[in-house]
């Protein structure tokens, strides 16, 4: 059965007031047209609502029984469209983001605190893994990944500088076995592969003054998660290669040092991606506003 809001409310109105001239004026209708929204739906039911003279209107036992269910419906209705309407354009609720555990780490003081501080109503659910996924699918409202990783059907918001790229290793691994002046000195070196999320082994990638060099270096250790990479270079079993934003720290620290700067030039560019749809939800709006704002 099909029933208006409408309808509804008229019902309530009338009930209330015990007026269908009042009950009108109050929806802003006329009293003829609100008069028929009640008999209609009256039909519907087959069932009459309201007793009606000339000098009065008031429920029929049926009737009473309708409004005292219809009406706490009514107002969960209400405040379920309102609540829609104020989340259209308010932050709030959860907004559940997927990346990678390097650019969770690199965001998280610039841009997602921030975020949180400024809108104080959104649950931030972050996931981090290092394969890419079908953000759609596993119900997630955005991600972060590089440029060159979204698919093509994505809306893809870049956001800080270009990402390097770096070659490490810890003072004490120097110390013993030297530093590489260039990529063909990698031979000479234990180095820290990298296990990709599909399953193929990572070759470093190197460039300078026009010329690319991708090499598969050697190593006893092969390792798909770059936390454990950093942390093996970190105690000295090899070199790795990881971007800035994983290592940013360490060598800040210098308890990880670079090597081959001049062959690591700057690469794609990080950015939030979305998908490509009519209406986004408030808190993903100003989760894109700030990454504007900011730069």
């Amino acid at each position: 059965m099909r029933s208006g809001l409408t309808e509804f409310e008229a019902v309530l109105a009338v009930a209330r007031l015990g007026s269908f001239r009042a009950a009108a004026a109050e929806m802003e209708m006329s009293t003829s047209a609100l008069s028929q929204s009640v008999a209609s739906l009256e039909a519907r039911l087959g069932t009459r609502l309201f007793h009606r003279t000339t000098r009065s209107v008031r429920l029929t036992e049926a009737g009473e029984r309708f409004v005292a269910e219809l009406a706490p419906a009514v107002a969960g209705i209400r405040d379920a469209v309102d609540r829609a309407g104020e989340e259209a354009t308010t932050p709030s609720g959860t907004l559940r983001l997927n990346s990678s555990t390097g650019a969770a780490r690199w965001l998280m003081l610039p841009l997602l605190i921030p975020y949180l501080e400024r809108y104080p109503n959104v649950h931030l659910d972050l996931v981090t893994e290092e394969r890419m996924i079908d953000i759609v699918r596993e119900g997630f409202d955005a991600g972060f990944r590089t440029v060159d990783t979204v698919p093509g059907d994505m809306i893809a918001v870049p956001l800080g500088p270009p990402i390097r790229f770096a070659v490490v290793g810890s003072p004490a691994y120097f110390r013993a076995h030297g530093r590489p002046k260039t990529p063909a000195d990698l031979a000479g070196h234990r180095c820290i592969r990298a296990r990709m999320p599909a399953g193929h082994i990572y070759h470093w990638e190197f460039e300078r003054h026009g010329e690319a060099i991708s090499i598969d270096v050697e190593g006893q250790l092969t390792l798909g998660q770059p936390d454990l990479m950093r942390e093996a270079a970190r105690a000295g079993l090899g070199l790795t290669y990881l971007t800035e934003f994983n290592i940013a720290e360490d060598l800040a620290a210098g308890t990880l040092e670079r090597v081959l700067d001049d062959w690591t030039p700057p690469f794609d560019r990080l950015c939030l991606y979305y998908p490509g749809r009519r209406h986004v939800p408030a808190a993903l709006r100003a989760l894109i506003d700030l990454i504007r704002e900011t730069g």
